[in-house]
């Protein structure tokens, strides 16, 4: 009976009562708050995983649209590329033709020049010619072979005129 009298034994014996009420009592409500909590986690986990397959579809297209925006990106580069070089040698053409044009433009210009200058000589020989002739002329003829000459110069003029 002394065993009755000892706290420690009535503790445990508390103890266990408490824990077999609650066993049979609380074991239904702690199966169903641990099943709940299970549904929860695994639709958490359910979620979760929906997600991860659409952030993977997502990472799929945006490499897709990455891909797709790099060969357009080349061949815009590679488009711009033709094009500068088109404009490239159309320049070069152009130049090459202005280039001409000029050459043809100097070349008619000292052909002009030279047959300035040529008729610039003539003329000048020719009034050399004249003065030079006059200078003869009044140097070798004196007043009667002067009015001899006009003379004659009538006489031509006048069967000429008839």
């Amino acid at each position: 009976m002394q065993l009755l009298h000892d706290p420690s034994i009535w503790l445990v014996m508390s103890f266990l009562l408490f824990v077999g009420i609650l066993w049979k009592f609380g074991r239904s409500a702690l199966i169903s708050m641990l099943d709940s909590r299970i549904r929860t986690i695994q639709e958490n986990l359910s979620t979760a995983e929906n997600l991860r397959v659409e952030a993977q579809e997502m990472l799929a297209q945006y490499q897709r649209k990455h891909r797709d925006a790099v060969k357009d990106a080349e061949s815009i580069i590679a488009t711009a590329e033709k094009q500068a070089e088109d404009i490239r040698k159309k320049a070069e053409a152009d130049l090459d033709e202005a280039i001409a044009r000029k050459e043809k433009q100097l070349k008619e210009r000292l052909e002009r020049l030279e047959q300035n200058a040529k008729e610039e000589i003539r003329r000048y020989a020719a009034n050399l010619a004249i003065e030079a002739t006059t200078q003869i002329i009044l140097e070798n003829i004196d007043k009667d072979s002067d009015k001899r000459l006009v003379d004659q110069s009538l006489k031509d003029l006048s069967a000429n005129l008839h």
